[in-house]
């Protein structure tokens, strides 16, 4: 009972505050509730990683404040996302809910072939455990296949 009671009261003051701000909420906090992350905490490491773009800036901090009309840009996997805020929300609530807090304007998804030859997306050679290093000319041979051919 008390732990409702005062559920409430910090609810009512959050919805305070967000009004008082002109419909501004932390982006960690919107990310959230857009449900890009799972958890407010990845979401604000995100941020703090730079990999948050709002509106051509890099964001470094979680506190920074979003609201409507500002425009975000972020990976989500292998995948580019760009989203216009519409509206802010107060509360992480579900799916459908969620996407009405935004208007998604990414670019099509790539393809898995596409994706592999892409550096950043690309699947990672994988060795058989015990092997050890490559060799020499084991990696001569990787250098030729990749079309390294670059020899001191």
């Amino acid at each position: 009972m008390w732990f409702s009671q005062q559920a409430e009261i910090v609810f009512k003051q959050e919805k305070a505050m967000a009004e008082q701000d002109g419909g501004k909420v932390r982006i960690d906090k919107w990310l959230w509730f857009a449900r890009f992350f799972k958890t407010r905490s990845l979401a604000s490491k995100a941020c703090q990683g730079g990999h948050i773009v709002l509106n051509s800036n890099t964001v470094s901090k979680p506190s920074v404040a979003v609201g409507p009309g500002d425009r975000l840009q972020f990976f989500q996997g292998p995948h580019i996302r760009i989203v216009e805020i519409v509206a802010v929300g107060t509360r992480r609530g579900p799916a459908p809910e969620a996407q009405t807090l935004y208007e998604d304007q990414s670019p099509p998804r790539i393809k898995k072939q596409d994706a592999d030859a892409d550096i950043r997306t690309a699947t990672v050679a994988i060795r058989e455990t015990g092997s050890g290093r490559p060799t020499k000319a084991e990696r001569r041979a990787l250098d030729r296949l990749r079309g390294d051919n670059t020899e001191d």
